[in-house]
C-alpha cells in the first residue's frame, strides 16, 4: 500500500480540526488535492507533499540535521517513498534513515501532525529539479536515544538544540505546548 489522496485529505481533516487557524495556508494543498494532482510524486509541480519528524530527547531538546544539499540546519525529513503508508510512517522511517536512531526507541506523540508547513524549495539543477513547494508534515517524536550513524549521502551533522531554537514561531509554540 502507498500514501493516498485520501489519506493526505484525511490528515488534514484532523489537523485542521485541532488547528483552524491554518486553514488558509492549508487551502493550496487542498486545492491541489481537488484539482487531481498527485502530491505524492516528488516530480509534481508546483508542490509535493513531504514528511518531517520533531525529535524531542530526553533533556527537552530539539533534533536538527545539517542537509547537504541547503547546508542549513533543518528538522529531519524530506521525501515520501512508494512503500510508506502514511505521513507518520514516513516521517518516522527518514527520522530512522537519516539519523540513525532505530524506530523502537522513538515514541510518536500523535497520529496528527503538529505542523503543517508550506514552504518554498529552491531549485536543484543536479537533481533536475525546478524551484517548488514542499507540504511538509511534521510530526513530534520522544526519544531517550542519542544519534546514531548518520546517513551521510543526505546529512553530515546532526545536533540537539533548544525548543527557542526553532525559528518558526508558531512551530516553537506548539512544541512547547507538547511538552507540557
Amino acid at each position: 500500500m502507498h500514501i493516498t489522496a485520501n489519506h493526505i485529505r484525511a490528515t488534514i481533516a484532523a489537523y485542521l480540526d485541532q488547528h483552524p487557524e491554518d486553514r488558509r495556508e492549508i487551502a493550496v494543498v487542498q486545492g491541489l488535492l481537488d484539482d487531481g494532482n498527485d502530491l505524492t510524486s516528488r516530480k509534481s509541480l508546483p508542490g509535493h507533499v513531504t514528511a518531517g519528524a520533531i525529535l524531542v530527547g530526553r533533556d527537552g531538546h530539539v533534533l536538527h540535521v545539517l542537509h547537504n544539499t541547503t547546508g542549513k540546519w533543518l528538522l529531519p525529513g524530506s521525501h515520501i517513498e512508494p512503500s510508506d503508508d502514511t505521513l507518520l510512517q514516513a516521517a518516522g522511517r527518514e527520522l530512522t534513515e537519516e539519523t540513525g536512531i532505530p524506530a523502537y526507541v522513538v515514541t510518536p506523540h500523535s497520529e496528527i501532525p503538529l505542523h503543517i508547513d508550506v514552504h518554498p524549495n529552491d531549485a536543484s539543477p543536479a537533481k533536475d529539479e525546478p524551484a517548488h513547494q514542499h507540504f511538509d508534515f511534521r510530526f513530534l517524536f520522544r526519544t531517550t536515544a542519542d544519534i546514531g550513524e548518520l546517513q551521510t549521502e543526505e546529512v553530515t551533522d546532526a545536533a540537539w538544540r533548544t525548543v527557542e531554537s526553532l525559528t518558526d514561531e508558531q512551530l516553537k509554540l506548539r512544541v512547547t505546548q507538547a511538552l507540557l
